[in-house]
């Protein structure tokens, strides 16, 4: 037919190509391990990622569709194999090192990983998790001196790898819809699940992430990746970079607040990422040690949970940095939902434009939301109807990796059901209110966790705070909130109760006990656990 386009496949080599012919000089810097500072440009990456791309094709015997493992921190290393892997016509696999050893065990057997490449510093923890590994080949160690030993088989090192090799390779041809990367999810409930990712849903993710309405990351911004690569894609910003020209700035191990904050002021950061414990902790240190000179960060892109509203105002006024809220699920691949105020957002008070930012935000072009109620029946955008959210689009998955039967996670009409429960206001904007599996039953009332969570972390002594059900003889089930305390300070269950009522909680929505601990346990991506949490309630530690 007369006046289609011609056919031009969107692929991750086609970012990494736009990169190197648009942006050559632009720069990658990696605080490595052992607190070296290492820095070359996308040029150099381009190179590197097409060595690497030879290697695994003519020296490790990597097939199109094999799966390669990374188990690594974040750095230059670890983005050239993002490129390299599928360059090869492979699948990247990123491990999440922060999963127990079982996990981990399990999810390289699952996957069938023909090799993984992994930084020196966790060697100990994948000698245990690949110790009966049946599927790999090769293991290749990063970041190590020649001294470097471990009980791993067939071990060589990365850059003995590569100078074998030149750059003089072109990329395996691939079709856009194939996988060019797979992450499983954090297995809260049962085993982890396996997701793949296209070349074409990451394209369209990256290209979209970059427009104005959303992260509007451009060749001016220096972006610092915090959120670790093993966790989906580190939300594909590796990708995005690439797209907007912007320089990337990589943390490594180097996550407590005051390493972050010295990378934030030298390297001149202007946008970061990260969930809401990385960005509670740098501020807390910036208030206790002010820094000399007006910090570079502009904006701080916030998910895996919600920050606290008080913390978003604190960051705008404390030190004019945006703290804009993401959503998003190893499923959705991983961003699908940012806040941003809008121009007609202007006339409104600074309360009501600081619980539009609270909110979790609007869908990005590519993708629809909505929320249904128990009886699949689609509610309105109202603000106020509440149920589980769904969505679908181009970068939603339609099934797990190995698993035929989704019954419980995808609808009959091709949405993904995402767990999480909320409302969707009139112009368009998400807020969850719960997960389906935290809502608590009392009394035949619902009873929002995370309604209770936020309500309780404005008070000005409490400094974390995760509210899970516990048995009730007579109301069936009664929220437990467990707090993390602002240092030096104390509260009572009847201070709790007060602050709560004068902030417009109903009565039986009080918590009827509370457990003051150091730490709340957090999940391999810093979410609350409140799996463990339960378990450790049933064991009588949280009473």
């Amino acid at each position: 037919m007369q006046g289609l386009m011609m056919d031009f496949p969107l692929t991750t080599n086609v970012i990494l190509d736009y990169g190197n012919r648009v942006f050559p000089y632009k720069k990658i810097v990696s605080i490595l391990p052992n607190k070296t500072r290492h820095a070359y440009t996308f040029s150099d990456l381009y190179k590197r990622s097409k060595q690497l791309a030879n290697a695994l094709h003519n020296k490790l015997g990597i097939k199109k569709g094999d799966r390669v493992a990374t188990f690594a921190w974040n750095h230059y290393q670890h983005t050239e194999l993002y490129y390299a892997i599928p360059g090869a016509g492979a699948v990247c696999h990123p491990l999440n090192l922060r999963l127990n050893i079982e996990q981990i065990s399990y999810i390289i057997d699952h996957a069938e990983d023909q090799a993984i490449f992994f930084d020196a510093s966790v060697a100990d923890i994948l000698e245990k998790a690949a110790k009966n590994a049946k599927s790999v080949k090769h293991y290749i160690v990063i970041n190590a001196d020649k001294s470097f030993t471990t009980t791993l088989p067939n071990v060589m090192h990365y850059e003995d790898l590569l100078v074998e090799f030149d750059d003089d390779f072109k990329w395996v041809n691939v079709d856009e819809n194939d996988a060019c990367a797979m992450c499983y999810t954090s297995g809260t409930t049962g085993n982890p699940k396996g997701v793949l990712y296209a070349h074409r849903t990451t394209y369209l993710h990256a290209l979209t992430m970059i427009t104005s309405n959303m992260s509007n990351i451009t060749t001016h911004d220096t972006v610092l990746a915090i959120v670790p690569q093993f966790h989906v894609m580190g939300w594909g910003y590796p990708y995005v970079c690439l797209f907007a020209g912007a320089t990337m700035v990589f943390p490594s191990m180097h996550l407590k607040p005051k390493e972050l904050i010295q990378i934030i002021q030298e390297e001149k950061v202007t946008i970061a990422n990260g969930v809401p414990t990385i960005w509670s902790g740098v501020y807390d240190e910036l208030k206790n040690n002010p820094p000399e000179k007006q910090l570079s960060l502009k904006e701080i892109f916030v998910g895996g949970s919600a920050l606290a509203k008080s913390l978003i105002k604190a960051w705008d006024d404390d030190f004019g940095v945006k703290a804009i809220h993401t959503w998003g699920m190893t499923e959705t691949s991983p961003l699908a939902v940012m806040s941003k105020l809008l121009p007609e957002h202007k006339e409104l008070s600074e309360e009501e434009q600081l619980n539009i930012k609270a909110k979790q935000g609007y869908e990005l072009p590519g993708l629809e939301l909505r929320i249904v109620d128990d009886n699949g029946k689609v509610l309105p955008r109202d603000g106020n109807s509440v149920g589980e959210i769904q969505i679908r689009g181009a970068w939603v998955i339609k099934s797990y990796y190995k698993q035929t039967e989704n019954v419980n996670s995808f609808t009959d009409d091709g949405w993904f059901k995402t767990g999480d429960v909320g409302n969707i206001s009139a112009d368009g904007y998400m807020q969850i209110t719960d997960r389906t599996k935290d809502l608590i039953k009392s009394g035949g009332e619902w009873i929002s966790s995370l309604a209770l969570e936020a309500g309780l972390l404005a008070h000005e002594n409490i400094r974390e705070v995760a509210v899970i059900a516990i048995p009730d003889d007579k109301w069936m089930e009664r929220p437990l909130a467990v707090i993390v305390l602002e240092q030096g300070k104390q509260i009572t269950i009847e201070e709790i109760h007060t602050f709560l009522l004068a902030n417009k909680f109903a009565k039986f929505e009080l918590p009827n006990s509370y457990t003051i601990v150091d730490d709340i346990p957090k999940t391999s991506v810093g979410k609350f656990d409140k799996k463990e949490m339960r378990r450790l309630y049933s064991e009588g530690k949280l009473i």
